[in-house]
Protein backbone atom coordinates (compact mmCIF):
# COMPACT_ATOMS: atom_id res chain seq x y z
CA UNK A 1 0.00 0.00 0.00
CA UNK A 2 1.24 3.05 -0.94
CA UNK A 3 2.20 6.24 1.97
CA UNK A 4 0.05 8.59 1.95
CA UNK A 5 1.32 12.20 0.31
CA UNK A 6 2.41 14.84 2.61
CA UNK A 7 -0.32 17.84 2.55
CA UNK A 8 2.09 20.10 0.88
CA UNK A 9 2.39 17.17 -2.56
CA UNK A 10 -1.16 16.43 -2.71
CA UNK A 11 -2.69 18.27 -5.55
CA UNK A 12 -2.51 21.79 -5.19
CA UNK A 13 -5.18 22.76 -8.47
CA UNK A 14 -8.12 20.79 -6.78
CA UNK A 15 -9.37 23.56 -4.77
CA UNK A 16 -9.40 25.72 -7.83
CA UNK A 17 -10.64 23.48 -9.85
CA UNK A 18 -13.62 23.22 -7.75
CA UNK A 19 -13.44 27.28 -7.16
CA UNK A 20 -13.57 27.88 -11.21
CA UNK A 21 -16.67 25.40 -11.96
CA UNK A 22 -18.33 27.75 -9.14
CA UNK A 23 -17.22 31.09 -10.91
CA UNK A 24 -19.01 28.93 -14.13
CA UNK A 25 -21.92 29.87 -12.11
CA UNK A 26 -21.46 33.23 -11.70
CA UNK A 27 -20.40 33.91 -15.13
CA UNK A 28 -23.70 31.94 -16.08
CA UNK A 29 -26.05 34.40 -14.21
CA UNK A 30 -23.74 36.97 -15.09
CA UNK A 31 -24.65 36.63 -18.76
CA UNK A 32 -28.16 35.90 -18.02
CA UNK A 33 -28.50 39.43 -16.56
CA UNK A 34 -26.45 40.98 -19.46
CA UNK A 35 -29.02 39.78 -22.01
CA UNK A 36 -32.64 39.24 -20.55
CA UNK A 37 -33.04 43.24 -20.73
CA UNK A 38 -33.49 42.92 -24.64
CA UNK A 39 -36.96 39.99 -24.38
CA UNK A 40 -38.42 43.31 -21.84
CA UNK A 41 -37.59 46.11 -23.79
CA UNK A 42 -41.40 47.56 -23.34
CA UNK A 43 -41.59 46.56 -19.57
CA UNK A 44 -38.59 48.13 -18.89
CA UNK A 45 -39.89 51.18 -20.56
CA UNK A 46 -42.83 50.84 -18.81
CA UNK A 47 -41.59 50.30 -15.34
CA UNK A 48 -38.86 53.10 -15.58
CA UNK A 49 -41.34 55.62 -17.46
CA UNK A 50 -38.83 56.33 -20.59
CA UNK A 51 -38.57 55.46 -24.13
CA UNK A 52 -37.88 52.80 -25.60
CA UNK A 53 -34.45 54.77 -26.59
CA UNK A 54 -34.19 55.66 -23.25
CA UNK A 55 -34.25 51.82 -22.17
CA UNK A 56 -31.45 51.12 -24.73
CA UNK A 57 -29.00 54.01 -23.34
CA UNK A 58 -29.34 52.49 -19.65
CA UNK A 59 -28.98 49.59 -21.07
CA UNK A 60 -25.76 50.85 -22.37
CA UNK A 61 -24.34 51.95 -19.28
CA UNK A 62 -23.46 48.24 -18.25
CA UNK A 63 -20.70 48.11 -20.65
CA UNK A 64 -19.02 51.41 -19.87
CA UNK A 65 -18.84 50.34 -16.64
CA UNK A 66 -17.75 46.55 -17.33
CA UNK A 67 -14.90 47.93 -19.29
CA UNK A 68 -13.43 50.43 -16.61
CA UNK A 69 -14.24 47.77 -13.76
CA UNK A 70 -12.01 45.04 -15.58
CA UNK A 71 -9.16 47.22 -15.31
CA UNK A 72 -9.53 46.76 -11.53
CA UNK A 73 -10.71 43.71 -11.18
CA UNK A 74 -7.36 42.04 -12.96
CA UNK A 75 -5.64 44.74 -10.80
CA UNK A 76 -6.93 43.04 -7.55
CA UNK A 77 -6.88 39.78 -8.53
CA UNK A 78 -3.20 40.38 -8.94
CA UNK A 79 -2.84 42.35 -5.85
CA UNK A 80 -4.66 40.42 -3.59
CA UNK A 81 -5.79 37.04 -4.84
CA UNK A 82 -9.20 35.95 -5.91
CA UNK A 83 -10.61 34.86 -1.78
CA UNK A 84 -12.48 37.75 -1.40
CA UNK A 85 -12.14 40.09 -4.56
CA UNK A 86 -14.72 37.25 -6.90
CA UNK A 87 -17.48 37.20 -3.98
CA UNK A 88 -17.50 41.11 -3.79
CA UNK A 89 -18.24 41.09 -7.57
CA UNK A 90 -20.83 38.62 -6.91
CA UNK A 91 -22.09 40.83 -4.30
CA UNK A 92 -22.03 43.66 -6.59
CA UNK A 93 -23.81 41.85 -9.12
CA UNK A 94 -26.75 40.83 -6.50
CA UNK A 95 -26.98 44.78 -5.44
CA UNK A 96 -27.12 45.97 -9.23
CA UNK A 97 -29.87 43.47 -9.54
CA UNK A 98 -31.90 44.49 -6.58
CA UNK A 99 -31.50 48.11 -7.92
CA UNK A 100 -33.02 47.56 -11.38
CA UNK A 101 -35.72 45.64 -9.93
CA UNK A 102 -36.47 49.30 -8.52
CA UNK A 103 -39.55 51.30 -10.98
CA UNK A 104 -37.42 54.26 -11.07
CA UNK A 105 -34.99 55.51 -14.10
CA UNK A 106 -32.14 56.34 -11.56
CA UNK A 107 -31.98 53.41 -9.84
CA UNK A 108 -32.59 51.50 -12.90
CA UNK A 109 -29.40 53.47 -14.72
CA UNK A 110 -27.59 52.71 -10.92
CA UNK A 111 -28.46 49.53 -11.13
CA UNK A 112 -27.30 48.30 -14.22
CA UNK A 113 -23.82 50.41 -13.50
CA UNK A 114 -23.31 48.57 -10.51
CA UNK A 115 -24.42 45.13 -12.76
CA UNK A 116 -21.42 45.83 -14.81
CA UNK A 117 -18.72 46.48 -11.95
CA UNK A 118 -19.99 43.26 -10.80
CA UNK A 119 -20.18 41.32 -14.20
CA UNK A 120 -16.22 42.40 -15.13
CA UNK A 121 -15.28 40.16 -11.80
CA UNK A 122 -17.21 37.14 -13.70
CA UNK A 123 -15.07 36.17 -16.58
CA UNK A 124 -11.65 37.52 -14.93
CA UNK A 125 -12.08 35.28 -11.70
CA UNK A 126 -13.05 32.36 -13.39
CA UNK A 127 -10.25 32.99 -16.00
CA UNK A 128 -7.70 33.63 -12.84
CA UNK A 129 -9.18 30.36 -11.24
CA UNK A 130 -8.71 28.26 -14.17
CA UNK A 131 -5.40 29.61 -14.94
CA UNK A 132 -4.64 27.77 -11.08
CA UNK A 133 -6.41 24.93 -11.78
CA UNK A 134 -5.26 23.94 -15.25
CA UNK A 135 -1.77 23.35 -17.66
CA UNK A 136 -1.24 25.75 -20.48
CA UNK A 137 -1.68 23.24 -22.81
CA UNK A 138 -5.39 22.99 -21.88
CA UNK A 139 -6.16 27.02 -21.26
CA UNK A 140 -7.48 28.17 -23.94
CA UNK A 141 -10.31 25.44 -23.60
CA UNK A 142 -11.00 26.31 -20.27
CA UNK A 143 -11.69 29.71 -21.73
CA UNK A 144 -13.79 28.04 -23.70
CA UNK A 145 -15.69 25.87 -21.45
CA UNK A 146 -15.72 29.27 -19.47
CA UNK A 147 -17.40 30.94 -22.52
CA UNK A 148 -19.66 28.25 -22.82
CA UNK A 149 -21.03 28.79 -20.01
CA UNK A 150 -21.89 32.12 -19.85
CA UNK A 151 -22.88 31.94 -23.18
CA UNK A 152 -25.75 29.48 -22.11
CA UNK A 153 -26.28 32.24 -19.84
CA UNK A 154 -26.97 34.69 -22.49
CA UNK A 155 -29.28 32.01 -24.18
CA UNK A 156 -31.29 31.13 -21.23
CA UNK A 157 -31.29 34.97 -20.76
CA UNK A 158 -33.46 34.65 -24.04
CA UNK A 159 -35.12 32.09 -24.71
CA UNK A 160 -35.93 31.31 -21.72
CA UNK A 161 -36.83 34.34 -19.73
CA UNK A 162 -39.16 35.83 -22.58
CA UNK A 163 -42.04 33.12 -22.17
CA UNK A 164 -41.66 33.34 -19.01
CA UNK A 165 -42.89 37.26 -19.18
CA UNK A 166 -45.64 36.11 -21.41
CA UNK A 167 -46.43 34.02 -19.04
CA UNK A 168 -47.07 36.69 -16.11
CA UNK A 169 -43.54 36.55 -14.45
CA UNK A 170 -43.37 40.38 -13.14
CA UNK A 171 -40.04 42.44 -14.19
CA UNK A 172 -39.53 43.19 -10.32
CA UNK A 173 -39.60 39.56 -9.31
CA UNK A 174 -37.59 38.62 -11.96
CA UNK A 175 -34.56 40.90 -10.85
CA UNK A 176 -35.31 40.15 -7.32
CA UNK A 177 -34.99 36.42 -7.90
CA UNK A 178 -31.55 37.27 -9.68
CA UNK A 179 -30.12 39.27 -6.95
CA UNK A 180 -30.90 36.28 -4.28
CA UNK A 181 -29.53 33.69 -6.96
CA UNK A 182 -26.41 35.83 -7.09
CA UNK A 183 -26.04 36.36 -3.26
CA UNK A 184 -25.89 32.71 -2.57
CA UNK A 185 -23.30 31.81 -5.27
CA UNK A 186 -21.46 34.48 -3.59
CA UNK A 187 -21.36 33.04 -0.35
CA UNK A 188 -20.24 29.33 -2.15
CA UNK A 189 -17.50 31.16 -3.61
CA UNK A 190 -16.30 33.01 -0.31
CA UNK A 191 -16.50 29.51 1.25
CA UNK A 192 -14.79 27.39 -1.49
CA UNK A 193 -11.82 29.77 -3.10
CA UNK A 194 -8.48 28.94 -1.43
CA UNK A 195 -6.87 31.46 0.03
CA UNK A 196 -3.44 32.71 -0.91
CA UNK A 197 -0.91 33.48 0.93
CA UNK A 198 1.43 35.26 -1.57
CA UNK A 199 -0.30 37.59 -3.58
CA UNK A 200 0.77 40.85 -1.16
CA UNK A 201 3.29 42.77 -3.22
CA UNK A 202 6.93 43.05 -2.04
CA UNK A 203 8.18 45.72 -0.07
CA UNK A 204 10.64 46.54 -2.65
CA UNK A 205 11.64 45.69 -6.08
CA UNK A 206 10.81 46.95 -9.34
CA UNK A 207 7.28 45.66 -9.97
CA UNK A 208 6.08 47.32 -6.76
CA UNK A 209 4.14 50.12 -8.53
CA UNK A 210 -0.17 49.58 -8.56
CA UNK A 211 0.44 50.71 -12.33
CA UNK A 212 3.30 48.52 -13.32
CA UNK A 213 1.11 45.55 -14.52
CA UNK A 214 -0.92 47.95 -16.38
CA UNK A 215 1.91 49.41 -17.75
CA UNK A 216 3.45 46.69 -19.14
CA UNK A 217 0.30 44.93 -20.33
CA UNK A 218 -0.49 48.38 -22.52
CA UNK A 219 3.01 49.12 -23.33
CA UNK A 220 2.92 46.12 -25.56
CA UNK A 221 1.23 46.69 -29.09
CA UNK A 222 -0.10 43.17 -29.04
CA UNK A 223 -2.20 43.40 -26.18
CA UNK A 224 -3.98 46.76 -28.69
CA UNK A 225 -4.67 43.79 -31.14
CA UNK A 226 -6.33 41.64 -29.05
CA UNK A 227 -8.86 44.03 -27.77
CA UNK A 228 -9.37 45.25 -31.11
CA UNK A 229 -10.26 41.84 -32.60
CA UNK A 230 -12.13 40.54 -29.75
CA UNK A 231 -13.93 43.75 -29.48
CA UNK A 232 -15.37 43.68 -33.42
CA UNK A 233 -16.05 39.59 -33.47
CA UNK A 234 -17.81 40.39 -29.84
CA UNK A 235 -19.60 43.30 -30.96
CA UNK A 236 -22.38 41.57 -32.95
CA UNK A 237 -23.28 39.11 -30.91
CA UNK A 238 -23.32 41.36 -28.10
CA UNK A 239 -25.03 44.58 -29.58
CA UNK A 240 -26.83 43.13 -32.12
CA UNK A 241 -28.39 39.36 -31.31
CA UNK A 242 -28.14 40.31 -27.56
CA UNK A 243 -29.45 43.75 -27.97
CA UNK A 244 -31.50 44.68 -30.51
CA UNK A 245 -31.74 41.33 -32.43
CA UNK A 246 -35.42 40.97 -31.20
CA UNK A 247 -36.93 44.46 -32.06
CA UNK A 248 -34.80 44.48 -35.53
CA UNK A 249 -36.02 41.44 -36.12
CA UNK A 250 -40.02 42.19 -35.01
CA UNK A 251 -40.10 45.39 -36.80
CA UNK A 252 -38.22 45.05 -39.74
CA UNK A 253 -38.81 41.58 -40.73
CA UNK A 254 -41.84 41.63 -39.37
CA UNK A 255 -41.51 38.52 -37.43
CA UNK A 256 -43.37 37.22 -34.24
CA UNK A 257 -41.58 37.86 -30.99
CA UNK A 258 -41.42 34.31 -29.93
CA UNK A 259 -40.25 33.78 -32.96
CA UNK A 260 -37.34 36.43 -32.72
CA UNK A 261 -36.50 35.74 -29.38
CA UNK A 262 -35.94 31.47 -29.93
CA UNK A 263 -33.90 32.82 -33.25
CA UNK A 264 -31.69 35.57 -31.13
CA UNK A 265 -31.64 33.31 -28.33
CA UNK A 266 -29.47 30.61 -31.08
CA UNK A 267 -26.40 33.23 -30.94
CA UNK A 268 -25.39 32.56 -27.50
CA UNK A 269 -26.68 28.94 -27.58
CA UNK A 270 -24.02 28.71 -30.92
CA UNK A 271 -21.15 29.87 -28.56
CA UNK A 272 -22.08 27.31 -25.76
CA UNK A 273 -20.63 24.61 -28.68
CA UNK A 274 -18.33 26.83 -30.48
CA UNK A 275 -16.21 27.89 -27.59
CA UNK A 276 -14.90 24.69 -26.17
CA UNK A 277 -14.87 23.27 -29.92
CA UNK A 278 -12.66 26.19 -30.79
CA UNK A 279 -10.38 26.62 -27.67
CA UNK A 280 -9.84 23.01 -28.16
CA UNK A 281 -9.06 23.44 -31.38
CA UNK A 282 -6.53 26.70 -30.81
CA UNK A 283 -5.10 24.40 -28.27
CA UNK A 284 -4.01 21.69 -31.06
CA UNK A 285 -3.82 22.84 -34.14
CA UNK A 286 -2.68 27.28 -33.14
CA UNK A 287 -4.18 30.32 -32.41
CA UNK A 288 -4.20 32.38 -35.58
CA UNK A 289 -5.22 29.31 -38.03
CA UNK A 290 -8.54 29.05 -36.06
CA UNK A 291 -9.10 32.68 -35.37
CA UNK A 292 -9.02 33.66 -38.80
CA UNK A 293 -11.09 30.40 -40.31
CA UNK A 294 -13.60 31.05 -37.52
CA UNK A 295 -13.95 34.79 -38.22
CA UNK A 296 -14.10 33.80 -41.77
CA UNK A 297 -17.40 31.81 -41.35
CA UNK A 298 -18.78 34.21 -38.97
CA UNK A 299 -18.71 36.46 -41.74
CA UNK A 300 -19.89 34.04 -44.28
CA UNK A 301 -23.17 32.71 -42.02
CA UNK A 302 -23.80 36.79 -41.44
CA UNK A 303 -23.70 37.79 -44.44
CA UNK A 304 -26.01 34.75 -45.83
CA UNK A 305 -28.91 35.49 -42.68
CA UNK A 306 -28.38 39.27 -43.93
CA UNK A 307 -28.52 38.83 -47.80
CA UNK A 308 -29.66 35.23 -49.15
CA UNK A 309 -31.97 34.61 -45.80
CA UNK A 310 -33.80 31.72 -47.32
CA UNK A 311 -31.20 29.46 -47.84
CA UNK A 312 -31.50 28.40 -44.10
CA UNK A 313 -33.63 28.92 -41.31
CA UNK A 314 -33.70 31.80 -39.39
CA UNK A 315 -32.45 29.80 -36.21
CA UNK A 316 -30.00 27.99 -37.92
CA UNK A 317 -28.60 30.89 -39.76
CA UNK A 318 -27.82 32.42 -36.13
CA UNK A 319 -26.66 29.23 -34.81
CA UNK A 320 -24.29 29.09 -37.00
CA UNK A 321 -23.21 32.24 -36.77
CA UNK A 322 -22.72 32.34 -32.90
CA UNK A 323 -21.29 29.15 -33.12
CA UNK A 324 -18.41 30.80 -35.33
CA UNK A 325 -17.88 34.12 -33.25
CA UNK A 326 -16.50 31.77 -30.56
CA UNK A 327 -13.11 32.53 -31.82
CA UNK A 328 -13.61 35.72 -30.61
CA UNK A 329 -12.29 34.16 -27.05
CA UNK A 330 -9.03 33.33 -28.32
CA UNK A 331 -7.34 36.59 -27.59
CA UNK A 332 -7.96 36.14 -24.43
CA UNK A 333 -5.62 33.44 -24.81
CA UNK A 334 -3.53 34.83 -26.49
CA UNK A 335 -3.32 38.51 -24.33
CA UNK A 336 -2.27 36.40 -21.57
CA UNK A 337 0.47 34.62 -23.56
CA UNK A 338 2.05 37.46 -24.72
CA UNK A 339 2.74 38.90 -21.57
CA UNK A 340 4.04 38.03 -18.64
CA UNK A 341 2.84 35.69 -15.55
CA UNK A 342 2.47 37.97 -13.12
CA UNK A 343 0.86 40.17 -14.50
CA UNK A 344 -1.92 37.46 -15.71
CA UNK A 345 -4.74 38.74 -13.77
CA UNK A 346 -4.13 42.50 -15.06
CA UNK A 347 -4.07 41.33 -18.66
CA UNK A 348 -7.07 39.88 -18.83
CA UNK A 349 -8.52 43.14 -16.99
CA UNK A 350 -7.11 45.20 -20.12
CA UNK A 351 -8.61 42.52 -22.56
CA UNK A 352 -12.26 43.10 -21.17
CA UNK A 353 -11.41 47.09 -21.22
CA UNK A 354 -10.33 47.14 -24.72
CA UNK A 355 -13.12 44.80 -25.77
CA UNK A 356 -15.71 46.24 -24.13
CA UNK A 357 -14.19 49.40 -25.12
CA UNK A 358 -15.01 48.84 -28.55
CA UNK A 359 -18.25 47.88 -27.40
CA UNK A 360 -19.15 51.07 -25.74
CA UNK A 361 -17.95 52.80 -29.06
CA UNK A 362 -19.52 51.10 -31.46
CA UNK A 363 -22.71 50.72 -29.39
CA UNK A 364 -24.05 54.08 -29.79
CA UNK A 365 -23.09 54.71 -32.90
CA UNK A 366 -25.13 51.88 -33.87
CA UNK A 367 -27.81 53.23 -31.81
CA UNK A 368 -28.02 56.54 -33.49
CA UNK A 369 -27.52 55.69 -36.88
CA UNK A 370 -29.93 52.30 -36.41
CA UNK A 371 -31.31 51.98 -33.68
CA UNK A 372 -33.50 55.34 -33.47
CA UNK A 373 -35.25 54.91 -37.30
CA UNK A 374 -36.46 51.22 -36.08
CA UNK A 375 -40.06 51.80 -36.13
CA UNK A 376 -40.41 54.46 -38.53
CA UNK A 377 -37.55 53.51 -41.45
CA UNK A 378 -40.13 53.69 -44.65
CA UNK A 379 -38.53 50.72 -46.13
CA UNK A 380 -37.73 48.43 -43.13
CA UNK A 381 -36.14 45.87 -45.46
CA UNK A 382 -33.43 48.15 -46.21
CA UNK A 383 -33.43 49.40 -43.40
CA UNK A 384 -32.38 46.07 -41.90
CA UNK A 385 -29.50 45.24 -44.70
CA UNK A 386 -27.91 48.52 -43.68
CA UNK A 387 -27.77 47.40 -40.22
CA UNK A 388 -26.25 44.36 -40.75
CA UNK A 389 -23.57 45.82 -43.48
CA UNK A 390 -22.69 47.76 -40.39
CA UNK A 391 -21.74 44.54 -38.53
CA UNK A 392 -20.50 43.27 -41.86
CA UNK A 393 -17.55 46.45 -42.12
CA UNK A 394 -16.32 45.22 -38.54
CA UNK A 395 -15.96 41.25 -38.89
CA UNK A 396 -13.85 42.01 -41.92
CA UNK A 397 -11.84 44.73 -40.42
CA UNK A 398 -11.33 42.05 -37.36
CA UNK A 399 -10.18 39.73 -40.40
CA UNK A 400 -7.15 42.30 -41.32
CA UNK A 401 -6.47 43.10 -37.45
CA UNK A 402 -6.05 39.22 -36.86
CA UNK A 403 -2.73 39.30 -38.95
CA UNK A 404 -0.83 41.49 -36.89
CA UNK A 405 -1.78 38.97 -33.95
CA UNK A 406 1.06 36.74 -33.18
CA UNK A 407 0.96 33.35 -32.86
CA UNK A 408 1.36 31.81 -29.28
CA UNK A 409 0.10 28.49 -30.41
CA UNK A 410 1.60 25.05 -31.29
CA UNK A 411 2.29 27.15 -34.64
CA UNK A 412 4.77 29.63 -33.09
CA UNK A 413 8.44 30.28 -33.75
CA UNK A 414 10.59 29.30 -30.75
CA UNK A 415 11.75 32.34 -29.29
CA UNK A 416 14.78 32.78 -27.06
CA UNK A 417 14.27 33.53 -23.18
CA UNK A 418 14.70 37.17 -22.67
CA UNK A 419 15.62 38.15 -18.99
CA UNK A 420 12.51 40.80 -18.52
CA UNK A 421 9.54 40.48 -21.07
CA UNK A 422 7.94 43.75 -19.72
CA UNK A 423 7.48 45.61 -22.90
CA UNK A 424 6.01 42.99 -24.90
CA UNK A 425 6.33 39.77 -23.12
CA UNK A 426 7.92 36.78 -24.05
CA UNK A 427 6.24 34.06 -22.06
CA UNK A 428 4.27 31.46 -24.00
CA UNK A 429 2.38 30.15 -21.64
CA UNK A 430 0.43 30.18 -18.20
CA UNK A 431 2.15 28.24 -14.99
CA UNK A 432 0.51 26.85 -12.72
Amino acid sequence: MLPALPATTRSPTRPYVIAWVFSLVFYFLAYTIRSSPAVMLPELAQAFGVSTGGVGTILGTYYNAYALAGLLAGFVLDRTGPKYAVPAGVAGLALGCLLFAIPDAAAGTSGRLVQGVGSAFAFIGAVYLASHAFSAGSLATAVGVTQCLGMLGGSVGQSAVGPLLRQGLGVHTFWLALGGANLVVGLGLLLIIPRETHPAPRATGPHDSWWEPFRVVFSNPQSYWCGLVAGLLFAPTTLFAMTWGVAFLQHDWRVSYAAATWACSMVPLGWVVGCPLLGWAADRVGRKPVLLAGAVLMLLSFAQFLLLPTWLPLAVSLFLFGLASGVAMIPYSIIKEVNPDRVKGSATGAMNFLTFGVTALVGPLFGRWFGQGLATAPDPLAHFRAAGLFWLAGMGLAILASLFLRETGRGRQPAAPVAEPAAAGSLLGVQV
